[in-house]
């Protein structure tokens, strides 16, 4: 894999002078970005120029639109693949890139060797996806699936709890119908990652319980006592179903 586009958007001068040459010398095509004013217009630019950039290399702490603003704009219209980097290894940092639509994150100071592995990881996830179909009207509609009080519509990406529209990101939209599919199941920590993030996942496993918080403080009556996605130390998580 070489040739892609890289929107490296960093205003450490440090960091950006490692990885022209780091990024380079695996063969990605780099522009950079000193701050999210500059991204968003670079990331338009190739847009329009039909030369779109294959992934954003983000930092959360930017002069005048922070990553986290960057990041929500550009999810707005794009799918591209976007790997945000913090400072800190906090929750809450994590929590916030994930939730806005990052595909992965990696902390300062990293090591460039994990960071391309990284990058190729969410790209390749990227270029494996199925198309979409051509023609938008299929008969062959899967059934909803029902949990207690969750109904989750895969063919129209819905969720709803007693009858309320709750709208998930992807990554919690895609752990969601895994439990749902596995009512009382144990699901491991590797499983869950596996099925959801890929088997050639690299990141941090840290990433798989700040979406299970997120997605407990949608579905459970009382998050800090969840009982519809509940931990099974040492395995993974299971999902159960309030007998009525």
């Amino acid at each position: 894999m070489s040739g892609e586009r890289v929107l490296v958007v960093e205003d450490e001068e440090s960091f950006i002078d490692a990885l022209e040459i780091g990024l380079a010398r695996e063969g990605f095509e780099l522009e950079f970005a000193r701050d999210g004013k500059e991204a968003l217009d670079a990331f338009a630019a190739g847009v329009a120029s039909g030369n779109p950039h294959d992934l954003l290399l983000l930092d959360l702490m930017l002069p005048r639109i922070s990553g986290v603003d960057v990041c929500r704009e550009i999810r707005r219209t794009s799918k591209v693949p976007i790997i945000m980097v913090t400072a800190k290894s906090s929750e809450l940092d994590t929590v916030v890139g994930l939730e806005v639509g990052a595909d992965d994150y990696v902390t300062k100071p990293y090591r460039m060797r994990e960071l391309v592995a990284r990058m190729r990881a969410v790209m390749r996830r990227r270029d494996d996806s199925p198309p979409a179909p051509a023609d938008p009207v299929d008969d062959r509609t899967s059934a909803p699936l029902v949990a207690g009080r969750i109904r989750l519509d895969v063919d129209r990406h819905e969720v709803t709890i007693d009858g309320e529209r709750v709208k998930l990101p992807l990554k919690e939209f895609d752990l969601l119908s895994l439990f749902m599919e596995n009512v009382g199941l144990v699901l491991t920590r590797d499983t869950l990652i596996d099925r959801v993030w890929g088997h050639d996942y690299v990141g941090d496993t840290k990433t798989l319980d700040v979406h299970i918080k997120r997605l407990r403080s949608k579905v459970e009556a009382d998050p800090s006592n969840p009982t519809c996605i509940v931990t099974i130390r040492g395995l993974g998580y299971k999902m159960t179903v309030a007998a009525d």
